[in-house]
């Protein structure tokens, strides 16, 4: 028994590339942009309680990028 993908709505077929993006430029207004500030560096003395797995401190110690 053979089976064949059903018919596309005739309404999706004729929704084209030019027409999402003309649709995606006006609605792009409406959606702001908060405003984000530059998060400022911490001193590692205040970091506490973090706890890194070993296996997880051997995998980063030995990427040549992060190991010494």
């Amino acid at each position: 028994m053979s089976t064949y993908p059903a018919p596309r709505e005739h309404q999706e077929s004729e929704l084209s590339l030019a027409q999402l993006r003309g649709d995606s430029a006006r609605m792009a207004p409406h959606w702001v942009v908060p405003a984000t500030t530059a998060a400022a560096p911490v001193s590692p003395a205040l970091i506490h309680g973090v706890v890194v797995p070993p296996a997880s401190a051997r995998l980063i110690d030995a990427t040549p990028e992060y190991g010494a």
